[in-house]
């Protein structure tokens, strides 16, 4: 059953509401979905702004930092999570929603920023491209073994699995010696 396995007559019911309240704040299920997705979008992006702490004391211990947030949030907020990425509603057709999804992706941006600073100009690679391989890395943990997927029976537990792939990715850009 995922996010959009509901009535809204069956959410009234859960809450304790009358079957038509909902209707008074909702157009929809689908509607329903995008609030509870945006109020996840905020909580993540404080969350991820919480651990990278402005990148002390380090850039890549906060970038470790933002990665585990990422599994905390996903393993603790499991109705946010499948709203945010797994209910199929479109993130930019909601405007507060898609504020709320860049606040997230803009602590992604400066912490792919302050990572990526010490290395040469011409060796840089965007922060966008940094921010989406680290993100799409976090999320495939998630999903493969976090979540009773067919790759949680290794033997190397999530925050390890998410650790050593992050470090494999920084040495690949300079940022961390052989």
């Amino acid at each position: 059953m995922g996010p959009l396995a509901f009535t809204l007559t069956e959410a009234a019911r859960r809450a304790g509401v009358s079957p038509a309240a909902p209707y008074r704040h909702f157009k929809g299920r689908e509607e329903l979905v995008e609030e509870v997705a945006r109020q996840g979008f905020l909580e993540f992006a404080g969350r991820l702004e919480r651990a990278f702490d402005d990148g002390r004391p380090n850039a890549i211990a906060a970038f470790q930092r933002l990665g585990q947030a990422y599994l905390d949030f996903a393993r603790e907020r499991p109705g946010y999570y499948m709203a945010m990425f797994e209910s199929g509603i479109s993130i930019t057709g909601n405007a507060e929603l898609s504020a709320a999804g860049d606040r997230a992706i803009g602590v992604m941006l400066r912490a792919a920023e302050a990572l990526t600073a010490p290395l040469p100009p011409e060796k840089r690679p965007p922060a966008r491209m940094v921010a989406n391989h680290v993100w799409a890395l976090s999320h495939g943990v998630v999903e493969l073994f976090s979540r009773g997927k067919p790759g949680g029976r290794s033997p190397v537990g999530p925050s390890e699995m998410l650790e050593s792939a992050a470090i494999i990715y920084m040495r690949g850009l300079g940022l961390i010696p052989e």
